[in-house]
């Protein structure tokens, strides 16, 4: 790589990843799970998949596999094993350390003292039942997702590239052709004739086939 290369990479800026998280409202908390999902999309979250399940104790021991000969390990896996919980995948630019910020200190007595506005000061009880679950990095996030979602994607996005991919496939090309007919006509108006333009030649509109003809019993 020449110095000349060199200049112009450090002037390029940095690219930004939109990162996802597991979320996960405990047993304890199942009764404020619309009042957390709110706080959540408030907080610029995005969720993209959600579900309801009831961990076996089986289940739960995997999951926390990690703690595994730890004292606590029992009472945990009875806790999370007695209740329905919702598990979330979020998303948002560093979406990890965000969300572990929202959901506050593990113990939610010291959360109410430090973090007031936290999830688990609002709605925690104890160190363990705490309302809420999150990943705690990038690993453990991706094998957290993929044990609540065993079909998920969870490589990071990066939002420039994306952005811009979108734009060259689903958008360009419509908008390049319909600023050559404007160019072309001159209207009076060219704000509304381009806005009419573009719904009478959105290439994504639903079509209608007439030769679709209804069965009748």
């Amino acid at each position: 790589m020449t110095e000349e290369e060199i200049n112009v990479n450090m002037m390029q800026p940095p690219q930004i990843y939109v990162e996802r998280t597991l979320a996960m409202v405990k047993p304890d908390a199942i009764h404020k799970a619309e009042n957390i999902e709110e706080i959540i999309l408030r907080s610029g979250f995005t969720i993209l998949s959600k579900r309801r399940i009831h961990l076996t104790p089986e289940q739960a021991s995997d999951f926390y596999a990690e703690h595994y000969g730890k004292m606590f390990f029992p009472s945990l896996v009875a806790y999370m094993s007695s209740g329905p919980i919702i598990v979330m995948v979020l998303a948002k630019e560093n979406a990890i350390p965000y969300w572990r910020e929202l959901c506050g200190p593990t113990n939610s007595m010291k959360a109410r003292e430090t973090h007031p506005d936290s999830i688990r000061a609002l709605y925690g009880v104890d160190d363990q039942r705490n309302a809420v679950h999150g990943s705690d990095g990038i690993v453990n996030a991706e094998r957290e997702i993929r044990f609540m979602f065993n079909d998920s994607i969870v490589e990071p996005i990066p939002v420039k590239q994306a952005a811009k991919d979108y734009l060259e496939r689903a958008v360009n090309i419509t908008l390049l052709a319909g600023l050559t007919e404007l160019c072309k006509k001159k209207p009076e108006d060219p704000v509304k004739w381009l806005a009419d333009w573009l719904i009478a030649n959105n290439p994504n509109k639903p079509t209608i086939n007439d030769n679709y003809k209804v069965e009748e019993s």
